[in-house]
């Protein structure tokens, strides 16, 4: 068939419009990539040449509430190395594993891993300063040192439950992890461009992007009661070789906690030299146990405020024990009381009496009070693991089990909630959040950028009821059972605790949980302290072992918080064998023969040193102490200097 001319022209015109047509077409397509869609896939091709080692951020420092750091950073670098950039893999290998402390074939492995970059840990994580150095001073191709920080405890194991530990780059546990977002800051990087095979772009440059540190966290821990408080811990587990024990100091107006540790401890940036139990628990906010008697405080407050009794007017009589419900339960003292006022039904820790109180309350209301207290739920202190607790629920509480609550038995506590809930007790009623961070301040300017306030959680009690509470508890350490933390011209009140432990749901005739929770001034609470120790060796009795400590917590840190002491306290009723307190005179300065014509035989002198005039004592002048206390001297010639104590630095 033949083909006219015609047609011919016709499909060469068909087949050159449509050549233009798609010429036209792939014009348009060109325009858009390059001109609409370039800068985007320009972009996108650049990021998958760039490469980048990372810059760690400086986690925020933890200061205490006066500025004092508990918790930073220090430089530490970290060894990286791009495996394409490694021109030498065996020298490289050679030359790095014996500074980095790790094996050669290990680190060649490593630069020969298929990766953009390669983190050389262990060995390469972390490093000196003089070590990144010397590496730095190898140039040796495809090897980078990096910025990186490690955190840095100045203080040892102090307050490590409550700081926590972190890992390689977040917090674990305390307000290290609580806080880790704030305190992680963001991490910087160098950038480079890199071929396919990973070789850096010639003339390309590195682009630097600086990390952002985090905040700073400044907590309502106080470095000095903290270390009061740590001093204490270490010596009661010496003195009672106990299993666990706590110790939380708080200011009872805010709910700010002071200071708050326990035993055993650990070395936060050694904490894997712990055992997990240790490490992992902050037994002041997990720990939870029978209370005893301190929770008596809660009863007295209920009972006080529902016009149940009347502390001074109102008599008892206490044989020794009380029937409830078929069971008998028996008063600590054999034999009982006898007749008493409530006051002293309060001051004695009498069993019986606290019984009375809770039946007259009544189930409902008794337990009203103990929940608005705080207690079977959390408290929601700022620091992760935190306990509920236990409580009877109501429809299983009969006779017996009103009894035994109103006297702390049959419940389960936390030591924060103890202290929280004796807290509103005794500032006028206010039940608040406890809490450990006060403020997040910026790192670089030292402005505050928020600050923690207190939050109130509930009026419990009425500001006279609390008056009545604090006066009756006042009373307990000056004339009752918990007089081995009177505190000579501070008006100190509290509560002795001694509860049975229970192992395997039965109570223990021979391990217990003693106690002690105090305040002071009575008056008006500027600190309150409570102290546990789980089984002490020896004596078992709150008043015995924990009230001391209590005592001695409060004797150092109330005249640093500025409390002075006063004359106006309830005075010490001392029972058989107790020695009353007298003022220590000044005996420095003074020669031999003066020294026993100004004692009066009020004291025991020890006497070191060679001279015959005194220059240095300890007890100083105007502390107050029991009579016939020892005090020590060291002797020297008039004008000399006396040598700083054993230990002093």
């Amino acid at each position: 068939m033949r083909i006219s001319q015609v047609t011919v022209r016709r499909r060469l015109l068909l087949a050159l419009l449509a050549v233009g047509i798609g010429f036209m077409a792939l014009i348009a397509r060109l325009a858009y990539v390059q001109l609409v869609k370039g800068g985007k896939l320009a972009e996108q091709a650049e990021e998958s040449w760039r490469r980048q080692i990372p810059f760690e951020a400086k986690r925020g420092t933890i200061t205490d509430r006066t500025g004092i750091k508990l918790a930073y950073n220090i430089s530490s670098p970290t060894v990286y190395a791009v495996p394409a950039q490694v021109k030498d893999k065996e020298g490289t290998a050679g030359k790095l594993a014996p500074l980095i402390g790790m094996d050669r074939d290990k680190v060649l492995e490593m630069l020969k891993k298929k990766a953009s970059n390669v983190n050389l840990r262990p060995g390469g994580r972390k490093i000196t300063l003089e070590l990144a150095q010397q590496i730095r001073d190898l140039a040796l191709p495809g090897i980078y040192v990096a910025e990186d920080n490690k955190r840095f405890y100045p203080f040892g194991t102090m307050a490590a439950q409550v700081l926590g530990i972190t890992g390689y780059d977040s917090g674990l546990t305390g307000v290290e992890k609580q806080y880790n977002q704030l305190l992680s800051g963001t991490r910087g990087n160098i950038s480079f461009l890199t071929d396919a095979a990973g070789r850096q772009m010639p003339n390309s440059s590195e682009a630097y992007q600086p990390p952002r540190d985090g905040l700073t966290l400044q907590l309502t821990i106080d470095q000095k009661i903290q270390s009061i408080v740590e001093r204490e811990l270490d010596q009661a587990m010496l003195k009672y070789q106990a299993k666990d024990v706590i110790a939380i100091a708080m200011d009872p107006k805010s709910g700010e906690v002071l200071a708050m540790g326990s035993r055993p401890t650990f070395q936060p940036d050694r904490y894997q030299e712990a055992e997990p139990e240790v490490y992992n628990r902050n037994l002041p906010i997990w720990m939870t146990y029978e209370p005893g008697s301190t929770f008596k405080i809660i009863t007295l407050s209920a009972a006080i405020q529902e016009g149940k009794v009347n502390l001074k007017n109102e008599s008892f009589y206490d044989p020794g024990y009380v029937e409830v419900g078929g069971a008998r339960l028996r008063c600590w003292k054999k034999g009982g009381h006898g007749s008493q006022s409530f006051l002293e039904v309060v001051e004695n820790s009498c069993n019986p009496g606290f019984v009375a109180l809770g039946q007259r309350l009544g189930k409902e209301k008794l337990f009203e009070y103990i929940k608005n207290f705080g207690f079977g739920k959390r408290t929601g202190i700022d620091i992760g693991g935190e306990e509920n607790g236990i409580l009877f629920k109501l429809a299983n509480v009969g006779p017996v089990e009103l009894a035994t609550t109103a006297f702390g038995q049959g419940v389960s506590v936390t030591p924060i909630q103890q202290i929280t809930a004796v807290a509103a007790a005794i500032n006028g009623g206010k039940l608040f959040k406890p809490h450990v961070a006060k403020a997040w301040v910026n790192p670089d300017t030292g402005e505050t950028l928020q600050e923690i306030e207190p939050e109130l959680v509930r009026q419990v009690i009425s500001p006279e009821t609390s008056k009545q509470v604090r006066e009756a508890l006042e009373s307990v350490v000056a004339q009752g059972t918990g007089g081995n933390a009177f505190l000579d011209g501070y008006r100190v009140g509290g509560k002795t605790g001694t509860a049975q432990k229970v192992i395997n749901g039965v109570y223990s005739a021979s391990e217990h949980i003693v106690s002690f929770i105090g305040f002071a001034p009575a008056d008006d609470p500027q600190l309150i302290v409570y102290v546990a120790v789980d089984n002490p060796q020896g004596i078992q009795f709150g008043g015995v072992v924990a009230a001391p400590i209590v005592r001695n917590i409060m004797a150092d840190a109330l005249p640093y918080l500025g409390v002075e002491p006063r004359k106006d306290q309830i005075g010490k009723e001392y029972k058989l064998g107790e020695l009353p307190m007298v003022n220590v005179p000044n005996l420095v300065g003074k020669s031999v023969t003066d020294l026993y014509e100004d004692m009066n035989m009020n004291f025991q002198l020890s006497a070191s040193g060679k001279g015959d005039t005194v220059l240095r004592q300890a007890p100083e002048a105007g502390q107050r102490v029991q009579k016939g206390s020892v005090i020590r001297i060291y002797l020297g010639n008039e004008g000399e200097q006396a040598p700083a104590e054993d230990g002093a630095h």
